[in-house]
């Protein structure tokens, strides 16, 4: 995702509304009750019976590579009901209840709004998402992968858990100018066409860049919160829990040293090529994700990592 020129008078309205994507990698934080009707019954069961076991299998799947579960569970919390605090220097995020209740989660959508909601970052009725939802990266989802996700989704238990108001001082929870931010910073569309390299690649490409959403994390961002598309996955002096985030390119100053072997090691339990383990945000991406990833994704995301640009961290 690269910036578009703008003018001096959106300059305000894009700060405002920007500020909020430094945090995405951490939490999918979304509207409150998004898509939810009042007079919805909290609780009332929905009908899965009729989704297709081996889609409800394959979502699982695109579940867990999406790093879903640890974004919209809160510590203690009934999965996917949200409720998970993210504090910012702008305020705190809730992530949302994604359960299929209809009253409180996102039980009255339709598999269409949530093609929506992860392409364009629109909510059902139309309001734009905080890019706190890392939909910058889930754009480029399949059709596949997204009817595959819906099926998942709606086969998980309901949960009634009223979603919190995000607690953002002014302006930045002014949430008309997500609109003004949208227009300016967002290209929403697949990834570029990469049919050249071999289909291992554009695999890796693909778990990092869109399902794995790394570079929310790994990419340095501008004062509106725009990621440098020309400094993709080389680190970041600050990040979303205010420490330095990792480079990810063959640079020297990221993963020049490392074998293949150590990549996928680190990918499949956390353990580093000194011996020690990951700790923080990373932790939850490896029991989450990418542990539950299979061997051959896994050599997928190294073969990608491997032979991306070598890019020095930046100062």
């Amino acid at each position: 995702m690269t910036g578009r020129p703008f003018s001096a008078a959106l300059l305000t309205l894009a700060l405002a509304a920007g500020v909020g994507t430094a945090f995405v990698g951490i939490a999918a934080a979304q509207d409150v009750a998004p898509g939810a009707k009042p007079d919805a019954t909290p609780g009332a069961a929905v009908d899965a019976t009729a989704a297709d076991a081996a889609a409800v299998e394959r979502g699982a799947y695109v579940f867990n590579a999406a790093g879903c579960v640890g974004c919209h569970t809160a510590k203690d919390g009934q999965r996917l009901a949200g409720g998970r605090g993210i504090e910012t220097p702008f305020g705190t995020f809730y992530a949302p209840n994604i359960t299929p209740d209809p009253g409180t989660g996102i039980g009255r959508w339709t598999e269409g709004d949530l093609a929506r909601a992860l392409r364009e970052g629109r909510a059902p009725d139309g309001s734009a998402y905080y890019p706190a939802f890392p939909y910058t990266s889930y754009t480029a989802m399949t059709d596949g992968d997204v009817r595959d996700l819906w099926a998942y989704l709606m086969a998980q238990p309901a949960a009634v858990q009223p979603n919190r108001q995000h607690e953002l001082s002014p302006p930045f929870g002014w949430r008309f100018l997500m609109t003004a931010w949208q227009a300016l910073f967002f290209d929403s569309g697949p990834l570029p066409d990469q049919s050249a390299r071999p289909a291992e690649w554009r695999r890796g490409e693909y778990l990092v860049r869109v399902l794995g959403h790394c570079g929310e994390c790994h990419t340095p961002r501008n004062t509106l919160g725009v990621t440098d598309g020309g400094e993709l996955l080389a680190g970041a002096a600050k990040g979303p829990e205010g420490k330095p985030i990792p480079n990810l390119t063959p640079h020297a100053d990221g993963l020049a040293d490392w074998s293949a072997g150590d990549i996928a090691t680190v990918l499949e339990i956390g353990m580093l090529p000194d011996g020690d383990f990951v700790g923080g945000g990373m932790n939850e991406v490896v029991q989450n994700q990418t542990s539950k990833l299979s061997a051959e994704d896994r050599r997928a995301i190294v073969a990608y990592l491997r032979d991306i640009p070598a890019l020095p961290t930046p100062k």
